[in-house]
């Protein structure tokens, strides 16, 4: 839509990126842009990836964002998003229609906070590092504890941290995190996948680096070491199925480097929010490295990290 309501010279307070905790306190991420007098977004709710919106639109000092989602039959559901903006705060609501265009329940209100503007990216030959912190002690699971309630796959055995999930109605595995939380970092580890792994890396519990059996896959940000549906890597690494495979990830000032297996894939580059399955939207909250655990099978081993000293 025309941004021809504003008024000459003024500027759309909508535009940027917001971070989200959308209704029942997960974690979302909103951005909004201006492509040539047209306004355009994308948006994460909660899970899966940053998708485009089906339309955007602003209407007097409420912006209107609608998102759709189709069913096996191909029907079409709507999420019609309102927005409010005071300062550097966003309240919202957000309402769902059947595919008959019927509400279903009430207009459910959350909030938003505007993501400050991304510092410069850093010179990463200058950044001190601290002494390493041994996250896996080879024995048993130590210093790690499952976000919630859940089926435990998680062991350790001859050394290695194993994932084992058995696919069945009842049964709902869980995630791994450190008891301990962290800022900035280095984080080495070697990984291992199993037949159709997919799993990840949570760093802060915030930005999950994908961990996938991808080898011989397109570049992807769903593939391995990407920063999933966010930063694509540069080059496919992988090794294949069951060969160990090591990770080398730095996070420093909101910028991301990932090598896989010696290879640099993602190079120092800007992180623009949250991703799918965060625990919270806030980029600037200390948080736990977490292991995705409850798709499929997957193992890790020789994990350190060394925090940034400030």
């Amino acid at each position: 839509m025309s941004l021809s309501s504003l008024s000459h010279g003024s500027e759309n307070p909508f535009l940027g990126r917001w971070a989200l905790t959308i209704p029942g306190g997960g974690a979302g991420w909103l951005g909004v842009e201006d492509s040539n007098g047209t306004l355009r977004s994308s948006v994460l709710w909660g899970g899966g990836s940053v998708v485009p919106t089906a339309s955007t639109k602003l209407e007097g000092n409420t912006l209107i964002v609608t998102r759709e989602s189709r069913n096996k039959e191909g029907k079409v559901s709507t999420e019609t998003i309102t927005a409010k903006v005071e300062g550097d705060s966003l309240s919202l609501t957000v309402l769902k229609r059947n595919p008959a265009g019927k509400d279903m329940g009430q207009p459910a209100t959350f909030a938003g906070k505007r993501i400050p503007a991304l510092p410069a990216r850093p010179n990463l030959s200058q950044v001190k590092f601290g002494e390493p912190i041994q996250l896996l002690n080879g024995k048993d699971l130590n210093g790690w504890r499952l976000l919630k309630q859940a089926d435990n796959g998680w062991s350790v055995v001859d050394g290695v941290l194993q994932n084992r999930v058995v696919k069945a109605k009842d049964k709902h595995f869980g995630n791994l995190r450190t008891d301990a939380e962290f800022e900035d970092f280095n984080l080495k580890t070697e990984l291992r996948t199993q037949e159709g792994s997919n799993s990840g890396i949570y760093l802060r519990g915030i930005y999950e680096v994908q961990v996938m059996e991808s080898f011989g896959k397109e570049l992807d940000s769903h593939h391995m070491g990407a920063l999933y549906s966010r930063i694509t890597p540069s080059v496919a690494a992988e090794k294949p199925i069951g060969e160990w495979q090591s990770l080398d990830i730095t996070l420093v000032d909101r910028h991301l480097t990932v090598i896989l297996n010696g290879q640099t894939i993602i190079d120092n580059q800007p992180v623009l929010g949250c991703t799918g399955g965060a625990l919270t939207s806030d980029e600037f909250k200390p948080g736990p490295i977490y292991l995705q655990g409850d798709h499929t099978n997957v193992d890790y081993r020789n994990m350190v990290l060394h925090p940034v000293l400030k």
